[in-house]
């Protein structure tokens, strides 16, 4: 499959996630304060928990429900009770629109 647009860039609010489901799979898009976006996973491994509604500070965004934070970079748990990584998907800008292939995820 190739990537699919997700959004305008300008959609998505600074330092907050937003939640996209493409083909089945649901992702937490973010953009930083830098401009660059990220896409993860978007439920906790810990448990079945949109990560799109906790709170992303710094690299990270962090389960609303129990306090798993999770790097944007990597889909690494930095903080427990979370121990599993989440998935990372490629973001590509196109045109000013957010494209992502959820059929891929990054090894980081």
């Amino acid at each position: 499959m190739a990537s699919v647009r997700v959004c305008a860039l300008d959609d998505l609010v600074e330092n907050q996630a937003s939640r996209f489901v493409l083909e089945g799979v649901p992702i937490a898009v973010v953009k930083d304060a830098a401009g660059d976006v990220f896409a993860i996973g978007d439920t906790c491994t810990h448990g079945d928990i949109s990560l799109s509604e906790g709170f992303v500070e710094d690299d990270t965004l962090e389960c609303w429900a129990h306090g798993s934070q999770f790097s944007l970079k990597t889909g690494k748990p930095l903080t427990l009770p979370a121990y599993e990584p989440v998935p990372v998907y490629q973001v590509e800008i196109q045109g000013g629109d957010v494209h992502i292939d959820p059929a891929v995820t990054l090894t980081v």
